[in-house]
């Protein structure tokens, strides 16, 4: 019997000829990551078990990048901790303000995550690298301070599901980001509980891999131990640009064991919005036709790539954000904040009347930079929705890709594109 992508990847890192699902595994890590949110808590645990030093210095990162530039004197603090540690312990992987970005934008960039790795994150978007055919998982800051620790994990090796998305012709402006949550609105917020996401079939093929780290990035919210799509031409001509360690690509046999497949054609999938309060409240664009919103943000480690900014740059061009709406910009790195800027994009986004931040986590969590008051309704390209997300318990979180994000923040209500252009 064959085994996935995802077995494989825990068989060799475990040490083993093969692994089944449901089996308990101890595997080597490539990477242990947090930030300044999980990151001191688990420099704290940490500490509690008498080790000296990390594993390997060269295979944890430290990213600050929820609070930073800090918002106040808690998450100064939380910063402080996470800079102390890291010059302390010698982390190669640790970026200061000025430098840092969205981690799970970050971390790919600079060729810190590769195929073929074994990846835990105290962040539960860790999922995210599973673009690059690896394994990647968020776990709790314990289980990350132990990873630190010890440079192993122990993992239940989870069942697969097969998502393939047949092919190539998609609906204008439809992206990386309908299709996860078309995906996640067919099967739920738990329909992918502790599974393997893998995704594959000519649609995922043609995507960017901007976009189809987007879709990883938000396995999660379908309950998903990771998500995964394995490597081709697109990834190793964007992993070899970066990398600077060997890796190992992986892919699945073809007699491999998923729990269930699901087929789509991307020709049936439409531009989608995720209604209040669960990311599997996934519809056609079109049913949020009329609904007023007052804040729109564009960004994340979900769509705060080149990718997702040049679309909205297109559809904002020579328009004007509508008068009601505030619409905030989020470049998920240094790198495409510059990039964003050579190609006029900052210049089109503040003309038409957003304001443009410097990389941050900020408003997806709730934590500042575009926080909701009671009665307010955003249209966000971040990742989840739930009450109070962005802000007040009594506010509303709708989320989509950037192209209708751009279009909504003109019109001031839940849009297509073609109605602005």
């Amino acid at each position: 019997m064959g085994m996935t992508i995802t077995e494989k990847i825990l068989a060799e890192h475990a040490g083993l000829d093969r692994v089944v699902p449901g089996q308990l595994v101890t595997a080597q890590l490539d990477l242990a990551l947090a930030n300044d949110i999980t990151g001191p808590v688990s420099i704290r645990e940490f500490e509690k078990f008498g080790v000296e030093t990390v594993w390997d210095k060269t295979k944890v990162a430290l990213v600050p990048d929820h609070f930073t530039p800090n918002k106040d004197i808690a998450s100064a603090e939380l910063s402080k901790t996470l800079r102390e540690f890291a010059k302390k312990q010698g982390i190669v992987h640790y970026w200061e303000q000025g430098r840092v970005g969205v981690e799970h934008c970050l971390l790919p960039e600079q060729g810190v995550t590769l195929p073929g790795d074994v990846i835990i994150g105290a962040d539960s978007h860790t999922c995210t690298y599973g673009a690059l055919g690896a394994f990647a998982t968020g776990v709790g800051s314990t289980d990350l301070a132990a990873g630190m620790a010890t440079g192993e994990a122990w993992f239940r090796v989870p069942e697969s599901i097969k998502f393939i998305f047949k092919g190539t012709h998609f609906q204008p402006w439809v992206s990386g980001k309908d299709l996860i949550l078309y995906a996640i609105g067919k099967i739920g917020v738990d329909g992918a509980r502790y599974r393997a996401m893998e995704f594959t079939g000519e649609g995922i093929a043609a995507l960017s891999m901007d976009g189809r780290l987007t879709m990883c990035n938000m396995a999660v919210e379908a309950g998903a131990k990771n998500g995964i799509i394995a490597p081709d031409e697109k990834t190793l001509a964007y992993v070899n640009e970066r990398a600077k360690r060997p890796y190992k690509v992986y892919h699945s046999d073809p007699n491999a064991q998923y729990e269930e497949v699901y087929e789509w054609d991307v020709a049936d999938i439409p531009l989608q919005v995720a209604f209040p309060h669960l990311p599997e409240n996934s519809k056609p664009v079109g049913e949020g036709k009329g609904i007023k919103i007052d804040q729109v943000v564009i960004g994340s480690c979900t769509n705060g790539r080149l990718e997702d900014l040049q679309v909205a740059a297109h559809i904002l061009k020579g328009q004007k954000v509508h008068g009601d709406v505030r619409l905030i910009v989020i470049p998920g790195t240094q790198e495409i904040y510059k990039q964003a800027m050579k190609e006029g994009l900052l210049d089109i986004f503040i003309d038409a009347g957003a304001v443009v931040s410097t990389p941050t986590c900020g408003p997806c969590l709730g934590g500042y930079m575009g926080i909701l008051a009671k009665g307010e309704r955003a249209l966000s390209t971040t990742n989840r929705n739930f009450v109070g997300r962005m802000g007040h318990p009594e506010s509303e979180v709708y989320l989509s890709g950037p192209a209708v994000a751009a279009a909504s923040a003109v019109t001031g209500e839940i849009s297509h594109p073609e109605e602005v252009l």
